[in-house]
């Protein structure tokens, strides 16, 4: 990396979590005392997400906007390599959605509270019964018309390869009803891999594929609708960021979410 792109790596790094609060800052206020609209809303985390990559000199291209049709409610899944997915998704992708989060950051002052009143979804992952308690509230909330974006894959990758889903992200569609929208992020890891820091300038491509149906699927059939979930988005990517032979696949049932 260059010293002139260590510095830009330096400065947005420093600079994230001081957008991160104004932005959360003004979206609580937008909601609480001015619009209050989670729809209007979303311009903030969009604005957020667009000036970090700016910041960092990544440019960002979209494809594949032709398969989504804005007037319907889908489950986003894409694989996870960086955390330029989460800017790029943000920034860049032109439509309603929401996030689904972990519990603990709703806690958080200004931050979580923000993320309560523009519409994100807690995600309790504390026990199994717990887990599936939550799961059920959010696929009733994205059953009345909140699209989600989920990383099936649970975590970053640590070598940008797509690794193994969890089928919890399928499970919430066959809960929810609605249809999985199968994405690829292509290049996010080499602008900032797991385990650095500072982002490096690039192109972040992400790729969106057609809608898969979960109409007429069962929870049991969550498995094979992960696997086909996992083909369908290995086929988004460019060979740096496709499955390895051992990663191929969603992982083994979990018995007691069955």
């Amino acid at each position: 990396m260059s010293p002139l792109q260590t510095a830009r790596g330096v400065f947005t790094l420093c600079l994230a979590p001081i957008l991160t609060f104004i932005v959360s800052l003004l979206a609580l206020i937008d909601m609480l005392w001015v619009r209050r609209s989670e729809w209007q809303a979303q311009q903030f985390p969009r604005w957020w997400g667009r000036t970090i990559c700016r910041l960092a000199g990544v440019q960002v291209r979209v494809e594949g906007l032709e398969y989504i049709d804005p007037k319907q409610t889908y489950i986003f899944a894409g694989n996870h390599a960086s955390q330029f997915d989460i800017f790029t998704f943000q920034g860049y992708f032109p439509y309603d959605f929401r996030w689904l989060a972990k519990k603990e950051l709703f806690r958080l002052p200004v931050f979580g509270w923000a993320m309560h009143r523009v519409g994100y979804i807690p995600v309790d992952r504390s026990n199994s019964r717990d887990a599936m308690k939550s799961l059920d509230a959010a696929a009733a909330r994205i059953a009345k018309g909140k699209s989600v974006l989920i990383f099936p894959e649970g975590t970053r990758s640590p070598d940008g390869h797509l690794k193994a889903f969890k089928a919890g992200a399928v499970l919430l569609a066959i809960k929810a009803g609605v249809a999985i929208v199968p994405m690829g992020f292509n290049g996010s890891f080499q602008v900032l891999p797991k385990g650095r820091w500072l982002p490096a300038a690039g192109e972040i491509v992400l790729r969106i594929g057609p809608p898969i149906v979960t109409t007429g699927c069962r929870p049991k059939d969550k498995q094979k609708l992960a696997g086909e979930l996992h083909e369908a988005v290995a086929a988004l990517l460019d060979e740096a960021h496709k499955p390895l032979p051992d990663d191929a696949g969603p992982e083994p049932a979990q018995p007691q979410q069955a």
